[in-house]
């Protein structure tokens, strides 16, 4: 596994049906004693419903060397690999349906609606692509290391560099301005008015004004910040060195709560109702509302991370594949 992983840096659901369609009995059940070699007995109401465990299984597709970016574009799943290509495969199947090269160390992927955004580290540039096709629209410099970007409706973001996040128009890819942020800025994320920065060196969070890139905020979270997701009215924080996620209003960015993620959360993404967060050694699905543990997958490392509507993938570093859930 390649130094770069930093850039510079370096899940119980509740059975609930049994409980409310058939209270006396599932207590009765749950007051039975163990067998004889201190296993519980198997519920038979549970097993009837079949609620008697969230199967944990995954399906992989092979990409491209070293995966490190994951998004979905409305019908595909494009990953960002390392060895210099972006990989499109169809969503429901995990067929692939084209390699494309993409510049040095491609690292994060972002889609604005039509096009696919590909950043490289190695090199600092940010590749257009049609969603379509794969077609190269433009190939635009930022600076190294460009890193995980987001998508405001109309602009990309691009962190990069020491402290900085540049603002592309999406239509042609103009540098519209770079904005002074923490240091080694990591992930970017979007609000719905703001973007959010992941500052790795700083264990901070940037928060800026999309219209004009003003800062309005910093705020602390734990070590080695990296990911970044949006759930609609939060913003939850993958932080890499300490083996926790913060979670911050996003109206005032105040901590709402730290919780824990594992040993080394790496992305983070919404699924409508939890927060999935990528990492070494598992992958890890929380309860939005208050952070509770879901459950946990020992595929590692995984590091890009994305949703379909109905299925999280991530990136199996080593593996040179990407797991759907």
């Amino acid at each position: 596994m390649k130094a770069r992983v930093g850039i510079g840096i370096c899940v119980a659901l509740a059975l609930v049906a049994t409980a409310n369609l058939f209270p006396g009995r599932a207590q009765e059940a749950d007051k039975q004693q163990p067998t004889s070699n201190g296993v519980p007995p198997a519920n038979p109401l549970q097993v009837a419903l079949l609620r008697w465990y969230r199967a944990n299984t995954t399906t992989r597709f092979t990409v491209g060397d070293q995966p490190y970016g994951v998004a979905f574009d409305g019908a595909n799943i494009w990953t960002a690999n390392f060895d210099g290509t972006v990989t499109k495969l169809r969503a429901n199947d995990g067929e692939v349906l084209g390699t494309f090269e993409a510049g040095v160390e491609p690292y994060g992927v972002t889609f604005d609606g039509a096009n696919i955004w590909v950043s490289n580290v190695g090199d600092g540039t940010v590749h257009k692509f049609r969603a379509s096709d794969g077609k190269t629209l433009g190939v635009f410099n930022v600076g190294k290391p460009a890193t995980w970007m987001a998508f405001d409706g109309a602009h990309i973001w691009v962190p990069y560099g020491v402290n900085s996040i540049a603002k592309l128009r999406a239509s042609d890819g103009k540098n519209l301005g770079s904005f002074t942020v923490g240091v080694s800025p990591f992930a970017a994320a979007f609000d719905g008015q703001n973007i959010w920065v992941t500052n790795g060196q700083d264990a901070t969070v940037s928060k800026l004004r999309a219209s004009d890139g003003t800062v309005l905020g910093t705020f602390k979270v734990g070590l080695g910040p990296f990911g970044i997701a949006f759930d609609g009215a939060n913003l939850w924080v993958a932080n890499r060195n300490d083996g926790t996620v913060s979670k911050l209003r996003a109206s005032d960015g105040k901590l709402l709560g730290t919780f824990q993620a594992g040993v080394g959360p790496y992305g983070v993404v919404f699924d409508g109702a939890n927060i999935w967060l990528s990492g070494d050694p598992y992958t890890i699905e929380l309860r939005a509302s208050d952070g509770a543990q879901l459950g946990q997958w020992a595929l590692t490392p995984t590091t890009g991370i994305g949703f379909d509507g109905a299925n999280v993938w991530v990136s199996v570093l080593n593996d040179n594949s990407v797991a759907k859930m």
